[in-house]
Order: structure tokens, then sequence, then C-alpha cells
């Protein structure tokens, strides 16, 4: 028993070892929309966040105060605080949703089972939007495309929301993102947004340690910039599509910092997940560890903030 145990510790740092080695000499630095792309076919390609963290790429919401509870239903309940705290839930069946950079379209199927919209879900990775699809029952209004949130192409003034969640940092023109997802949106339309951001500098300018950590915090998962929450609000309020528009912001880091320590937890809690697709997976997971947790520290110590936006375009 005890040798078991020994062989295990031993296999399970030498994978840990591994993993710290791979994150520390590769990268996902952000190259292009194309390296964003590539990035989350990869991650689609390997299974393993699915495996792990079902069909919701985005983190959990915990509660005011945050209380424990399932990783997965914390993501799914993320959706249901921010359809109610955007107003979305007091849209008619039938409206018609953009869901910009909806990952393998976990959200985007809530939205349209749960509230009855039409919904498009759009991601610049083919793999992503592939698997939305396969995971996608029939009948539901909920259909996918390969698009660029830069380069929506999509008639002006189409949809009654849009909806974007955690896809703004991926972004290299925040002025053109702002202005792409109000040019879609009708007049008297909801335009939700929930981001990754980072401390505005005005208030606190990074330190030195915070610099690094945010360094890899970028060049890790494929970011070029993170926009801070009054930057970003500043961006939707000045684009010329706007036309006077007022916007609301919160700060949920506290309800969704929980998210990060599960992410790692779950490879404990669903080890046949992991194990299930093999030795490569393990490395892989591990290699995704050390930025987790670095997510968990920024947040926790306010260097990072997750930001809400709501806004109704004003009418003609």
């Amino acid at each position: 028993m005890l040798s078991t145990l020994l062989v295990l510790t031993l296999l399970a740092a030498a994978a840990l070892a591994l993993g710290l080695l791979i994150w520390a000499r590769r990268d996902r630095a952000f190259a292009s929309t194309a390296s964003v792309a590539e990035a989350y076919d990869r991650w689609t390609d390997d299974q393993l966040l699915e495996r792990l963290w079902g069909e919701h790429v985005h983190l959990g919401h915990y509660g005011e105060p945050p209380q424990r509870r399932d990783f997965r239903q914390a993501k799914v309940d993320f959706v249901h605080e921010l359809v109610r705290w955007s107003g979305l839930d007091q849209l008619p069946p039938g409206s018609r949703v953009l869901d910009v950079g909806c990952g393998i379209g976990g959200s985007a199927r809530i939205l349209a089972r749960d509230y009855g919209f039409e919904v498009l879900g759009i991601s610049i990775s083919p793999g992503q939007i592939e698997r939305a699809r396969q995971l996608t029952p029939a009948g539901l209004p909920c259909r996918f495309a390969v698009m660029d949130a830069l380069a929506l192409e999509l008639e002006d003034a189409s949809f009654d929301a849009v909806w974007t969640v955690e896809a703004g940092p991926h972004m290299p023109d925040k002025q053109r993102f702002a202005d792409e997802l109000l040019r879609v949106l009708k007049p008297g339309g909801l335009l939700t947004v929930a981001d990754w951001n980072q401390r505005d500098a005005a208030v606190k300018p990074l330190s030195w340690l915070e610099r690094r950590v945010m360094h890899q915090l970028l060049v890790q998962w494929a970011h070029p910039e993170f926009a801070s929450i009054p930057g970003f609000r500043r961006h939707l309020e000045a684009s010329p599509w706007g036309n006077g528009l007022q916007v609301e912001t919160g700060d949920w880091s506290r309800a969704t910092l929980p998210s990060w320590i599960d992410s790692i937890l779950e490879g404990i809690r669903r080890p046949l997940a992991v194990l299930g697709l093999g030795p490569r997976a393990l490395v892989l997971g591990l290699r995704e560890t050390p930025t987790l947790l670095l997510m968990h520290w920024g947040f926790a110590t306010g260097m990072m903030q997750f930001g809400v936006f709501r806004a109704r375009k004003p009418g003609p």
C-alpha cells in the first residue's frame, strides 16, 4: 500500500514538474485573431476543458456573499444572474440575441431553452463552433457561426440584445469591439457584457510584481490587453453607434472568485475525466494550473476585476 502511494506521489510530482516546465518555456502570446482561434481550437480538440468544466468555459457565480456550490451549477447560475441583472429576462420570447464569443454554446443554449430567445452564437474558433453545433439539440432556436467579433458579418440594428461573456480580453482593438457590439444592436435593444478587467491605472498603477503577473496572464491565454471597467465603459459610451448611450457597471469579482480554485479542484473531483484522455491530458491540465492560480491571485488582490456592463441603446 505504501509503495503504491509512493509511486503515485512520484508520478504526480513528475507530471507537475513537466507541466511547470512546459508552462515556463511555452506561451500562447497573442499575435493576431488567428492565434486566438488556434488556441481555442486546441483547447476544444483536447476535450479536457469540456470534460472538467462542462459546456461553459466562463466563470461561475457563487452568490453574495459567496457560498459553496457545485462548480458546473455555479456556471449555470452565472448565466441566470447575468440575465436578471441586465434585464434580458424582460424581453419577450422570440427576441433575437447575439452571443459574441459563445464558446461551445453553453450560455446560448440556456438563453434559447429557458428564455425562448432566438440565439446566434459566434466564435473565431471553427473547433468551438463545430462542437457547439454537435451539443445543440435539434429544434432549439440556437445556431452558430464562425465570425470575427471585430468585423461582424451581420446587418446594422439586427438584434434585440447583444450578449458577450469573457471575450473582450482577446480583442486587440477595444473601441472597435465596442462599436461592433453596438452596431448590430437595435435601437431600444439591450447590451450585456461580462469580462475580466484590470484595475484602472488612474486609481492605482500596477506594481513591479503585478506587472510580472500581468505579463503571464496576457501571454499564457492569448490576451493582447485587459481593459479596465471605466475604460471599456468609456469605449461603449464614445461609440458613434451608441447615440448617447448610458452604461451601468458592476464588479462581480467576489461572487466569481471561487471559480479559479474550483477550476483546479475539478481535476481532483473528476479524475477519470482527465485520466480517460490519457497521460497527455494530465500534463495539459497541470500546464494550465499556474495560470489559474495567478488569475486567482490577481482577482483576490484587486489587480483584476470581474466587470459587468449593461445598457439600453437609445431609440431613434
